[in-house]
């Protein structure tokens, strides 16, 4: 198959208008005429990634973050990012990438991390028009849960180190959680205006925390990382896909590079 036909195929389920103005999503590297066999999914495209990619011969990246949010300045391959894009150039691996798109879709990013925090009665936190698309999501637990399980629960389910609390009172029941994967800071007044009872989201601000404190509402910051959880969700639809088309790929599977920059002691 043509990588064009999975691009068509990832653009009806994410529509690209659905993409904040100055989010560089799509076709970023490659040749979308050319033939694909083996994909494989990714958070990040990073030198690492892009090894990985070469070493399994891979011939499509579908990844969530775009590989270039800010233009090369020179081809100097002495730069690490500059020989990653040769790398994939050189060994004919094309790279597309979904974001905020995929951020607002119905099944995106964001009804994934919704599910995975168990969330029910789900719904967009800041609908589009059609009111089932949109940024972030809230829903509700099916029992309450004080602020300090569920920071704990949360810190388990991305399998990370530690996670920041942002809380007056630990001890709060918390019953309505809105989520926004990634950084999604500036929308915790949506969060709070909407009735949710607490907020996660990730790379949150250290004085729009005094914010939070103020307004007596309470965040749980995972980590941008988070939004791992997407390497395995885009594998299934890609195979699910794969099914409904008849596309003659050899494989689809998720990268198994931890891209997250952060180290905790």
């Amino acid at each position: 198959m043509k990588a064009k036909e999975l691009i068509a195929r990832i653009e009806a389920y994410a529509p690209r208008e659905l993409a904040w103005e100055r989010d560089p999503i799509g076709l970023q590297l490659g040749d979308p005429e050319q033939e694909i066999q083996t994909v494989m999914t990714a958070l990040d495209v990073r030198p690492e990634v892009v090894q990985e990619a070469i070493e399994k011969h891979v011939d499509f990246i579908f990844a969530h973050h775009p590989m270039i949010f800010r233009p090369a300045k020179n081809l100097d391959l002495s730069v690490p990012q500059n020989r990653m894009y040769a790398d994939l150039i050189k060994h004919d691996i094309v790279v597309y990438a979904a974001h905020t798109n995929l951020d607002a879709a119905a099944g995106g990013m964001n009804d994934w991390l919704a599910s995975a925090l168990q969330l029910e009665q789900v719904k967009p936190l800041i609908p589009n028009p059609d009111g089932q698309r949109g940024l972030g999501r809230i829903g509700e637990l099916a029992t309450p849960q004080t602020v300090a399980d569920y920071a704990t629960f949360v810190r388990d389910l991305f399998q990370v180190a530690h996670v920041r609390v942002i809380a007056n009172d630990m001890n709060r029941q918390l019953k309505r959680i809105a989520v926004l994967g990634g950084d999604g800071g500036s929308e915790y007044p949506a969060a709070l205006a909407a009735g949710a009872d607490a907020y996660v989201t990730a790379d949150f601000y250290y004085h729009t925390a005094h914010d939070v404190l103020a307004d007596d509402f309470v965040v749980i910051d995972p980590d941008h990382h988070m939004e791992a959880i997407a390497k395995d969700r885009l594998v299934d639809l890609v195979k699910t896909w794969q099914t409904e088309n008849g596309w003659q790929l050899t494989d689809v599977f998720a990268s198994a590079q931890n891209t997250d920059p952060y180290t905790y002691i």
